[in-house]
């Protein structure tokens, strides 16, 4: 455990062991909550807005069913040509 003060304008200086453990820089966003009387912080990743689909639940379902497919060999390629890949895809 670690003990902190308050500064005079509100800040906190966190241990440099919990900012090295918890892999946090300097600039990293950091959620303030206050509950059941105690004040918990919590590191915030930002995701690009462009990336963000990938984030999704359905997203992650559908990422983890594809990795399931390559674990289990359920692949087909790589092709030659794109005629190749066509013909592999109107077979069962």
């Amino acid at each position: 455990m670690a003990v902190v003060h308050i500064g005079s304008k509100h800040q906190v200086t966190l241990p440099k062991e919990i900012v090295r453990r918890s892999h946090l820089n300097p600039g990293d966003p950091l959620e303030v909550v206050y509950e059941d009387d105690q004040i918990i912080l919590r590191p915030q990743v930002h995701i690009p807005r462009e990336q963000a689909y990938f984030w999704t639940k359905e997203w992650q379902e559908a990422e983890r069913e594809a990795e399931m497919d390559i674990a289990k060999g359920r692949t087909r390629g790589p092709f030659r040509s794109v005629e190749a890949l066509k013909k592999s895809l109107r077979r069962p």
